[in-house]
């Protein structure tokens, strides 16, 4: 399975949201500069995770994008299937009844097991994911960052928020 960079960069634009004071926000621009993405992809992906109500959009002129509800509340399930969606990663087309010796459908009393160790492996992905809250990223991302890039970060993000 492959997920898109979007994923990505969705987690560590939640992660630094998560840093922002309540009541804040962050405009698209500036979280967009502090990964050095491109603006309207990354826009894409807030507008996104907008829709799944993990992020809010704030107007006004201290406007921006904030989370709609505590990091330890927001799983990285949760942002995974606001950017990739909920649909499952393996899809079965039974081709094991085509073909020279196939059988009709009501030869197989249950779905294949291929498909069936591919759905189990990928509930327990999901089960993992759903798991880890965004606050828990957030505290490991702090404890394994040099301490001069956090200082440079903390006086980024006083800057971005006045």
């Amino acid at each position: 399975m492959k997920l898109s960079e979007g994923v990505e960069w969705a987690i560590h634009a939640c992660a630094l949201l998560a840093a922002v004071p309540p009541r804040a926000a962050l405009p698209t621009r500036k979280l967009a500069e502090f990964f050095d993405l491109p603006l309207a992809y990354l826009a894409k992906h807030l507008q996104r995770l907008s829709n799944a109500g993990i992020v809010i959009a704030r107007k006004g002129p201290r406007g921006g994008y904030a989370l709609a509800r505590p990091a330890r509340e927001i799983s990285l399930l949760d942002i995974v299937e606001a950017i990739e969606g909920r649909s499952p990663c393996f899809s079965c087309t039974e081709i094991r009844r085509r073909g020279p010796s196939g059988a009709p459908a009501t030869a197989y009393r249950r779905p294949c097991g291929i498909a069936r160790a591919m759905w189990k492996a990928e509930k327990a992905w999901r089960a993992e994911l759903a798991r880890v809250s965004l606050r828990e990223i957030q505290a490991m991302g702090l404890a394994e960052t040099p301490a001069a890039q956090v200082k440079k970060a903390t006086a980024w993000m006083e800057t971005a928020l006045s």
